[in-house]
């Protein structure tokens, strides 16, 4: 409902009011004393409607501008009584005089005195600020018309201009001064662990809010923001860098971080029930200058700072440290650097860790050699340097989830601190030239024997964990050259617990760096699946030839047949093929299963790889009867022993003439047998560790064992690669590169068919960075390589752009 603003309307003429004459001097009189009367606080035996209607004469007769000028003399002169007789009495002697500082009189005194003071100048503010509303009432009708007319200030208006010039700036007191003085003096016994009255400081506050330096009353020159908070904020900027100090050389980390908090509360505490709103965002922004933004470091650098919190997992210290650096910087700088510091250097405390030896991991059998006791000490040392490569991973994984708690509960899941998070791991484990070689060991580890007893959600999460260690590498090539060779020894060897669990983690794998980077490893689960079908086959086929010919035959085949493309070299081999000259009646079941295999895949070509096959033996040892697995060497020469009679042996030279199997897997396989305590199936004359070329061999009679089923371990378990090993990876890995990033260099130039050097470069790492970082040096060779050959050419008159010949 719209309401139109009301007219104050003429007193009726019938009275006389309108045409009688006007006496100024004894109608002001009348006035006077009655408004002196309000003053004395007698207003209850006054008639306001008498009062009003002499202001309506006054103003009417064209008086208005007396008027308004004797009632701000008598509103001055009455203001000037009551600075004398009312307040000055109560002023502390020692802010007049200057003689003395407010501080050093007793906490008690100073909390009576200023609270007296205070209590009085409330008192007197609200009696005028009554007075001046009820002298407001009488003089509306001049308020309305002429200080409307002539754009003068109303009389309640200047009723609060007088009351700021004459009571709070007294030329005379200095009340103003005296005011700003007693509450910050209140304030600082706050701050200083004293009980105050907040009621008559909250008054006084809310006194200079209401009053401004002009009679526009514009917001932003209130009283309380002129004369008191510029004081206020000097007077605290000065306390809390005192305060900082003391805190940082009597706190701990923890107790000045909770202290800070504290103070901050307090001052938004203050800001609502004793002084201003007003002051808030700015009296925040100072304590979180002096106490956080100039101390900080300093705090977090302490021996019980950051590094004691993040090590012991102080979560509680950790999120006041975040809330704290939030207030004062979003990016969180400080904090980030030094948690992605010491993240660093536990890293590279692991690192350092792979110095100190750790049980090898545990055989099946003794340890195998291959070459004497030289070639053991050799392969003890590579199984132990493969337990320390699992170490690495479980500490590394360990400290990962130790720093996602941390983010989780104490960093609030802050996203730029997290991207900060993985770049730190990222650099430390990048640092360490194995770690693609390590991840894939624990994997290798997990899934072969790791996983056993676990339920499908355990599995799933350690996969997870190895996925995101494979994440942070950048040279993810190496991890795939060592991962496809770990993934070939499980299916051969049958060592893996769960099909399920190995095409999960192809999965993960696939989902991260794409179909290319797994389709071999899918290829070589193809291949296992197509072989056991095959053997199915053949098994039949075999079944229904013995019927034929009405003979049973004792031996079962099983066939792995890989393909050459998915399978890693030192699998499938480089076109060498390692001798051996099978038993009659295992080269016979070969025979037929080669050809069953060459008629169903005419113009395919089988190469036997009798290093990585095994076999499963039946025999009798001292009446009892035990199956154990062996290599398909091992099969070879226990075979070799079959025909012998009782106490028979063969020598090393004769078993290497039946057998043909190259001298080094001969060594390694005779060692298993003969040496290892645990499987020593065949005795050994003389006997020692070492297998010498004068050694003989005869079936151990007397061998025993608790177990009726046992591996005799020959092939060795998937382990770290010993330095030869190393540099051959490192070779192979060279050349792959080099391959890779010829080939994204003629990809990029057919399409786009001429670009500068600067943007081929960009373009060909961007293809390959989810594979390994190439370095520019090696770009910039293949690029020349390919102009040698003809792929490219350099652009006439600009020799850094090249164009792509068809």
């Amino acid at each position: 409902m719209n309401r139109s603003r009301g007219r104050i309307k003429p007193p009726r003429t019938r009275r006389g009011l309108v045409t009688d004459q006007v006496d100024f001097p004894e109608v002001w009189d009348v006035l006077s004393q009655s408004l002196r009367e309000i003053h004395n606080k007698n207003a209850s035996s006054l008639s306001f409607e008498a009062l009003y209607r002499n202001a309506y004469k006054l103003v009417l007769k064209k008086y208005g501008d007396r008027l308004y000028t004797q009632v701000k003399e008598l509103v001055t002169e009455h203001l000037q009584q009551v600075a004398d007789e009312k307040v000055k009495p109560l002023v502390p002697s020692v802010i007049i005089t200057g003689n003395a500082v407010l501080g050093n009189r007793a906490s008690a005194e100073r909390r009576s005195g200023g609270n007296r003071f205070l209590e009085h100048l409330k008192a007197v503010w609200e009696d005028h600020q009554l007075c001046m509303s009820m002298i407001t009432d009488v003089l509306m009708y001049m308020n309305r018309i002429y200080c409307a007319d002539h754009k003068l200030p109303t009389t309640y208006a200047t009723g609060m201009g007088l009351f700021r010039d004459h009571i709070l700036r007294n030329p005379e007191y200095s009340i103003g001064k005296a005011l700003n003085t007693v509450i910050l003096d209140q304030i600082q016994m706050v701050r200083d662990g004293d009980i105050i009255n907040h009621g008559p400081v909250r008054s006084c506050v809310y006194m200079l809010e209401s009053l401004y330096e002009t009679e526009d009353e514009i917001e932003s020159e209130k009283v309380y923001l002129t004369s008191f908070e510029g004081e206020f904020l000097k007077a605290s900027e000065e306390f809390y860098r005192q305060e900082g100090a003391r805190l940082l050389q009597e706190c701990d980390a923890s107790t000045y971080l909770q202290r800070t908090e504290k103070r901050l509360k307090e001052e938004t505490d203050r800001c609502v029930d004793t002084i201003s709103s007003l002051t808030q965002p700015k009296i925040q922004a100072l304590v979180e200058e002096q106490l956080i933004t100039n101390n900080i470091k300093e705090v977090l650098n302490m021996d019980s700072g950051l590094r004691f919190m993040l090590d012991n997992d102080k979560v509680d210290d950790i999120r006041l440290i975040y809330h704290l650096i939030s207030r004062v910087d979003p990016e969180k700088t400080v904090l980030k650097e030094m948690t992605c510091n010491r993240l660093i250097e536990l890293g590279k405390g692991i690192h350092a860790n792979l110095s100190n030896p750790v049980e090898p991991l545990p055989t099946t059998s003794g340890d195998p050699s291959t070459s004497g006791a030289a070639a053991a000490r050799e392969e003890k040392a590579a199984n132990g340097q493969t337990a320390l490569a699992i170490r690495w991973v479980d500490e590394v994984l360990a400290l990962k989830d130790k720093y996602d708690r941390i983010w989780e509960v104490a960093l609030l899941e802050d996203k730029g601190i997290q991207t900060a998070l993985t770049r730190a791991f990222t650099q430390f484990i990048n640092d360490l030239r194995d770690a693609p070689e390590y991840i894939s060991l624990f994997i290798d580890d997990n899934l072969r024997r790791g996983i056993k007893g676990r339920t499908e959600h355990e599995v799933d999460l350690v996969l997870d964990k190895a996925v995101t260690l494979f994440r942070y590498l950048s040279d993810k090539d190496i991890f795939e050259r060592h991962y496809k060779s770990h993934l070939s020894r499980r299916l051969l060897m049958n060592r893996s617990l769960s099909h399920d669990a190995e095409k999960q983690m192809i999965g993960k794998l696939k989902m991260e760096v794409g179909v290319a980077f797994t389709s071999k490893l899918e290829g070589m689960f193809k291949d296992m699946n197509v072989s056991e079908e095959m053997t199915s086959e053949f098994r039949k086929y075999q079944q229904d030839l013995q019927e034929e010919d009405g003979a049973a035959s004792k031996i079962e085949l099983s066939a792995s047949i890989l393909t050459s493309t998915f399978w890693p070299t030192k699998v499938v081999g480089s076109g060498d093929v390692k001798t051996c000259t099978y038993p009659e009646e295992i080269e016979s079941v070969r025979a037929n299963f080669e050809r069953y295999y060459l008629n169903r895949h005419n113009g395919r070509k089988l190469i036997w790889k009798a290093n990585m096959g095994s076999a499963d033996l039946k025999a009798t040892f001292k009446g009892r009867k035990h199956e154990f697995n062996v290599s398909t060497y091992s099969m070879v020469i226990l075979l070799a022993f079959n025909h012998l009679g009782p106490g028979d042996s063969l020598s090393y030279e004769e078993l290497k003439t039946i057998t043909s199997i190259p001298e080094e897997d001969l060594i390694r396989n005779l060692q298993s047998l003969a040496v290892a305590p645990k499987t020593r199936i065949l005795s050994k004359k003389p006997m020692s560790k070492d297998v010498q070329p004068t050694d003989r061999f005869a079936f151990n009679e007397q061998f025993s064992s608790k177990f009726t089923r046992f591996r005799v371990s020959v092939v060795a378990l998937n382990r770290a690669e010993n330095e030869k090993e190393k540099k051959e990876t490192n070779v192979m890995v060279e050349k792959d590169r080099a391959h890779q990033i010829e080939a994204a260099v003629v990809r990029t130039m057919k399409q786009r068919k001429q670009l500068s050097h600067q943007e081929l470069v960009i373009e060909v790492v961007g293809q390959l960075k989810n594979r390994f970082a190439p370095d520019m040096t090696s770009v910039k060779k293949r690029i020349e390589s390919l102009i040698e050959r003809d792929y490219l050419e350099r652009v006439e008159g600009s020799r850094e752009t090249y164009k792509y010949l068809a």
